[in-house]
């Protein structure tokens, strides 16, 4: 089966997250993705397991694409960047918004050497905004967007950030989204775009709890799902706490310790009690499975997700893939959601390490001969990291 984006070329300028995880979304696609890496490298070469020099974290979001090594500031190195978005369909980038223009080498100028290219440009608070010149990783965004607050309020904790990166993801989806949209729209007009995609933008507009926020009525919101012990595992229950009692009652003969005498709050009491006796009698998965089913309640396992390779539907899914570890053996890669009905998806190389691919690409973009890339490496254009060649 053929993959959706075969054929396009993505020049990937983006480095951390928000930028690396949609040009990998692309390359599962089938997008020829060429991540253009800077000399010191990506920061997340720091972060996770290191298997045959490369960490875990850098593997998890560039597996499936090619690697360049241009220094920007390197006399030559604009000339290069023009030609590659010259043979490019979208281009992808993650600096802070005066960064690509100060090189030379932001929309405006690119869009002259290509009018076809689409640009995707992910920032904290957006190329047009009073805040555009701040640095922005993910934490700033959970501040800024009301998340951390939401967090600490409902849990009643201290101000503390979310165990993801949600800002950066939903940055990166609906840059995909609409470098997707310019894409089709190009068909007609053969002119490309500049999305502006600010991760703030992304993270309020994908909030679904924002409104009652907006609104000053967060009293009348869904409540916050609840977590359960048994003795097979800790469980969460998406329902609301009477309904889950009436549903108790009427399907599994619960008799409802509380009465009219009693305040909301020992009734609630004494219910929670009676409720954690009936859970302590389910003491395997299937019983509970059983007892939920009857009740029509939606429910959750409280995963370790060091376990999550070995989670039901993720495994019979494939979605956590084993592939070359680039050391003789193999590491897990979390594949792209994607399934077709006539079209494939999904991982189709390893890592490469920074600029392993800078002739190959070269080569096959450009149609430029080895003594030329040869060229461009003895003049610090291209750079390479020797490390790699040991492992």
């Amino acid at each position: 089966m053929a993959y959706p984006l075969e054929g396009i070329k993505v020049l990937d300028f983006s480095r951390v997250l928000a930028g690396p995880f949609a040009s990998r979304m692309l390359a599962d696609l089938g997008a020829d993705v060429v991540k253009v890496e800077p000399p010191d490298g990506d920061v997340t070469r720091y972060w996770g397991k290191e298997i045959g020099n490369m960490p875990g974290c850098f593997h998890q979001n560039n597996a499936g694409k090619r690697n360049i090594c241009i220094d920007l500031r390197a006399d030559g190195a604009k000339a290069l960047i023009n030609e590659l978005a010259l043979k490019s369909d979208i281009l992808i980038e993650n600096y802070r918004p005066d960064v690509m223009s100060r090189l030379g080498i932001g929309y405006a100028d690119l869009k002259k050497v290509n009018p076809a290219l689409i640009m995707l440009s992910i920032s904290g608070f957006g190329h047009f905004s009073p805040e555009s010149h701040r640095p922005s990783y993910a934490p700033v965004i959970h501040a800024e967007a009301g998340l951390i607050h939401r967090l600490a309020k409902r849990s009643n904790t201290k101000l503390h950030d979310l165990p993801l990166s949600v800002s950066d993801t939903n940055a990166s989806l609906h840059g995909l989204v609409a470098v997707l949209a310019a894409l089709h729209l190009r068909k007609t007009t053969g002119l490309g775009q500049h999305v502006d995609m600010s991760m703030l933008d992304a993270t309020v507009a994908t909030d679904d709890h924002m409104i009652f926020n907006l609104e000053d009525a967060v009293a009348t919101g869904p409540k916050p799902s609840e977590i359960w012990v048994t003795p097979f595992a800790p469980v969460l229950l998406s329902t609301e706490f009477r309904l889950l009692v009436k549903q108790l009652t009427r399907k599994h003969n619960f008799v409802d310790p509380a009465n009219d005498s009693m305040t909301t709050e020992q009734a609630e009491t004494i219910r929670r009690q009676a409720i954690q006796t009936f859970m302590d009698q389910l003491d395997t998965r299937e019983k509970f499975e059983t007892a939920m089913k009857k009740m029509n309640i939606a429910w959750g396992e409280v995963r370790d997700p060091a376990t999550m390779a070995d989670q039901i539907t993720i495994k019979a899914r494939g979605l956590v893939k084993q592939i070359d570890d680039r050391n003789g053996g193999t590491r897990p890669l979390v594949q792209s959601p994607y399934r077709f009905s006539d079209a494939d998806s999904g991982n189709r190389r390893s890592v490469s390490h920074r600029g392993e691919d800078n002739a190959e690409v070269l080569a096959e973009w450009l149609d430029m001969p080895t003594a030329q890339s040869t060229e461009l490496f003895d003049a610090g254009v291209l750079i390479f990291d020797p490390d790699w060649q040991h492992h």
